[in-house]
């Protein structure tokens, strides 16, 4: 019995060397992850990685992580000069097959939801409008400043927006007016929606592999489903 006692308290303490050491690799990988990630993206703001599944050494040597989890913040993308920023995107990978030297990776499949805050498509449309919550999902409230016929307007409209296909290949975020106000009257209408109406690409802001496939919108912005096969987590 003495030395079954002992041969437990040997396997008790090693169990918690290990495990200590295990937790110890997972978050020097998480961190490290998380600076490639920044610098591939070229975020001006926060990355935070969450390598799940114990152990993780095991999983490292073998070279395939199950799931990894990433929290990005101040995510820029850019599209023919123009910037739209994605206030917050948080992404699922899973079967994560690392790179030889560990400097990153590529999950079989990813899926992930990202957020547009109104500001943000306000600054995004380069119009001088701005854009609120349009009363139910899918709606935009979009008010412009304009002058038509000498007289300064400040019309407001209902705009469905939607995701669409891109020309060559993709999709983007379209604005557009349900009605105008004048509607029909000539130069009214064009005036409106060359303020109002407007269309922004954001596939040069994810992460290569991950697409966008869904949206909609409530009181707190703009809301992004994305999802893909084959996308790259991090490089060298």
């Amino acid at each position: 019995m003495r030395f079954l006692r002992v041969v437990v308290i040997i396997a008790v303490v090693l169990g918690a060397l290990f495990a200590g050491v295990d937790r110890w690799a997972v978050n020097y990988a998480e961190n490290r992850l998380a600076e490639r990630i920044q610098a591939r993206q070229g975020l001006a703001g926060s990355t935070e990685v969450d390598i799940h599944g114990f152990p993780f050494l095991t999983q490292a040597l073998s070279h395939e992580l199950d799931r990894v989890d990433v929290k990005l913040t101040g995510v820029e993308a850019v599209s023919d000069g123009r910037r739209t920023r994605l206030s917050q995107l948080d992404a699922g990978f899973r079967g994560v097959r690392l790179n030889g030297d560990y400097s990153g990776g590529t999950a079989q499949r990813a899926e992930g939801t990202a957020l547009v805050t109104y500001k943000d498509l306000t600054e995004a449309s380069q119009t001088g409008v701005t854009v609120t919550y349009g009363g139910a999902p899918g709606k935009v409230k979009v008010t412009a400043a304009l002058e038509v016929l000498g007289r300064k307007l400040a019309p407001s409209v209902v705009s469905t927006v939607a995701l669409v296909d891109a020309p060559g290949g993709g999709k983007m975020v379209r604005v557009r007016a349900d009605d105008v106000p004048g509607e029909g009257l000539p130069g009214i209408e064009s005036a409106v929606r060359k303020k109002t109406d407007f269309d922004r690409r954001l596939d040069s802001g994810l992460p290569s592999g991950l697409k966008l496939t869904a949206l909609t919108s409530d009181e707190s912005g703009v809301h992004l489903t994305l999802s893909g096969t084959d996308v790259v987590l991090a490089g060298s």
